[in-house]
């Protein structure tokens, strides 16, 4: 019986360009042509990884268990993208993308794909990663393409030819990434790596054309452009999301100082208004000197910032609750004194109610308001007003019940 070849996933799938970049609104046409080709390319990963899940299976223990991290991770970024297509085809609803639509569809395309959801997309080596949806595609390409080759589905020697070609485009791409690393020793490693690879690239490219079989080598090839690619992608992912958290965190420090000002302000306000007046002490935020560009150094510095937003929220509450109770004393001075204007008192009782009255508004115009004093005056006006204009209930008397007459009984 002939043995029929087996159907490998073709490899030269790539993920298509996305129109467009961020904060330009996507028209309905190019998001048609993306959309569907997205589609297309969604669902061949799809098909891709779930024959590298197949061959998985058949590898031994140690070859699973070194396989099965990476997959895990493909999987997770095809996750994501999955999802956001669906958020993609739900606003181009067809075609029906007016000016808003237009500009959600630029957002969902090149803003981070974490940025909507509770779990972050994630590598073993990086943790927590926020990409937009062209990196991660790029990426899953990357991993898509390491995993065959680790899983020994990549097309055989007869196709050695098209797999050079698709491990030079990779090259290409990755030569493009080295620019956007930062010049020093970041750069001058992935540069050396890259040099590595061309070399092995010129030396693979000299053995086939002497008609070598190649077959063994291109696998470890395949899968070095790849790593380097993906780490690449993710670096450049983790500088955007630094840089992004180093912007956010500047406007945060920019926020606090404008509310520890504020705070200030309230503080004295707070000090000339009362006594005893509360004390706390109002951070600085300057003090905490400038924003760090370190990832851990930023992160400490956040928590630095969290505490000191925590000790304004503190001294804010307190400063407004001193204030707001001498407007209470104030208040319930006017509120009882009009309450006894329009009663009718006796001359007694107007006489103390004046006298009360005088005592309450010479310790209201002291400064700073002795609240304590004023308080318990406060309190005593209002008990006295309530007292003389509250109408007074005599308990009701019960009539008395008629006595039986006596009867006299006979003398003997």
């Amino acid at each position: 019986m002939t043995a029929v070849p087996q159907q490998h996933p073709d490899p030269g799938v790539v993920a298509p360009a996305a129109p467009g970049r961020l904060g330009v609104p996507v028209q309905a046409p190019e998001a048609q042509t993306y959309l569907n080709a997205l589609r297309e390319w969604v669902a061949q990963r799809r098909a891709d990884l779930g024959e590298v899940d197949r061959a998985v299976l058949r590898l031994s223990q140690a070859e699973q268990v070194a396989i099965t991290n990476d997959l895990t991770v493909a999987l997770t970024f095809w996750k994501a993208v999955s999802d956001r297509l669906t958020l993609l085809e739900t606003t181009f609803d067809g075609g029906r993308v007016g000016p808003v639509e237009a500009e959600r569809l630029s957002t969902l395309i090149h803003g981070r794909l974490d940025s909507n959801t509770t779990e972050h997309l994630s590598l073993p080596s990086s943790g927590s990663l926020a990409v937009s949806l062209p990196e991660a595609c790029r990426l899953l390409d990357s991993l898509t393409r390491t995993l065959q080759a680790r899983a020994s589905l990549a097309p055989g020697a007869a196709e050695a030819s098209q797999r050079i070609t698709l491990v030079r485009a990779g090259i290409e791409r990755t030569r493009d990434q080295i620019p956007l690393v930062p010049a020093g020793a970041q750069r001058d490693a992935a540069s050396e790596k890259l040099a590595r690879l061309d070399r092995r690239m010129d030396d693979l490219v000299e053995r086939a054309r002497r008609g070598a079989d190649v077959g063994g080598i291109i696998g470890p090839l395949e899968i070095d452009v790849a790593t380097l690619e993906r780490d690449l992608i993710v670096a450049a992912a983790e500088r955007a999301s630094a840089a992004r958290s180093r912007v956010r965190t500047q406007q945060q420090v920019e926020e606090l100082d404008a509310r520890a000002a504020a705070i200030r302000a309230l503080e004295r306000a707070c000090l000339e208004a009362i006594s005893p007046a509360p004390r706390l002490a109002i951070p600085n935020v300057r003090a905490l000197g400038p924003v760090p560009q370190a990832p851990a150094e930023l992160a400490a510095y956040r928590d630095k910032l969290e505490r000191v937003s925590r000790a304004l929220d503190l001294a804010h509450e307190t400063y407004a609750a001193g204030l707001a109770e001498r407007d209470e004393v104030v208040g319930l001075a006017g509120a009882v004194a009009a309450m006894a204007a329009a009663a009718r008192l006796g001359a007694e009782a107007q006489a103390d109610v004046a006298e009360l009255r005088a005592r309450l508004d010479e310790t209201l115009a002291t400064k700073p308001l002795p609240i304590g004093r004023a308080g318990a005056l406060a309190a005593a006006y209002q008990a006295y007003v309530d007292s003389v204009t509250r109408p007074v209930t005599r308990p009701a008397t019960r009539p008395a019940r008629p006595s039986a007459p006596r009867t006299q009984r006979p003398r003997p």
